[in-house]
């Protein structure tokens, strides 16, 4: 049985505790924020703090918080021998370095509030100072996923960034073809299926061979048409930029 604390109450707090909470082998010692109001949604099932001098023994302690305020919580546990581990994609293991014990558990996957998610799917990456806490990492990993990965800082900080490009910028095309189809009383949900297309194609094809559309044919006439549809001026110069980087890409001279 593997112990943890969790400390946090955002979106992948809230996940993480979901999906310990519904397995075998994991111990919810306790969930720790500064607000008790937030705390709600794991009131019922585990002990919960807002005291951080008022910490359980456990074999992990989960820092599920945002990245700018790593730094300033991990000093609260720079006196508990157990695991401190942080859950960000783009901050290294060094801001843990005045705890004893220290590692990384990123689950790469994107959380919003109020959407509780599996984590079967979800590859998890893991780092760690030594080869004891290491395993340790990867026994708590494998009670969530399939895919327990051992990435260091490093590659997992470039990780985030190509996780901010197919994640991040993708929903934000999604919301400017949401924000197009209700000016002009479209029915968003029509796109659905073609979203849907867009990414199970990457089963079979790599994002390169995947590539369709007026830029990559060089169909110089459909891209003026759609310029002159695009009545915002952001959307039309994001249009222009992202349609000369496929016509490069894909080596097109327009």
């Amino acid at each position: 049985m593997i112990s943890v604390v969790i400390v946090g109450t955002g979106n992948v707090a809230q996940n993480l505790f979901q999906a310990f909470d519904k397995v075998v082998g994991v111990e919810i010692k306790q969930v720790l924020g500064r607000n008790e109001n937030h705390l709600t949604f794991a009131k019922d099932k585990a002990s919960i703090n807002t005291d951080f001098t008022q910490l359980p023994s456990a074999d992990i302690y989960i820092l599920a918080i945002s990245d700018d305020s790593i730094g300033l919580v991990a000093e609260k546990f720079k006196d508990i021998d157990g695991l401190i581990v942080h859950t960000s994609g783009a901050t290294s293991l060094e801001i843990l370095s005045k705890c004893k014990r220290t590692g990384i558990f990123y689950p790469l996957q994107t959380f919003t509030k109020g959407k509780i998610i599996s984590f079967e799917s979800i590859p998890i990456c893991i780092e760690a100072n030594n080869k004891k806490d290491l395993e340790l990492l990867q026994n708590l990993g494998k009670t969530l996923s399939d895919t327990v990965i051992k990435v260091n800082s490093e590659k997992r900080k470039i990780l985030h960034v190509a996780a901010v490009f197919v994640n991040n910028f993708t929903n934000y095309m999604y919301t400017i073809g949401a924000e197009i189809c209700k000016e002009n009383n479209i029915d968003f949900k029509l796109l659905q299926p073609l979203i849907e297309e867009t990414a199970a194609k990457l089963d079979d094809l790599t994002p390169y061979e995947s590539q369709t559309g007026p830029a990559k044919r060089g169909d110089q006439k459909t891209l003026h048409k759609h310029l002159q549809l695009i009545k915002k001026t952001h959307q039309r110069e994001l249009y222009t930029l992202l349609s000369n980087a496929i016509k490069e890409k894909h080596g097109k001279e327009l």
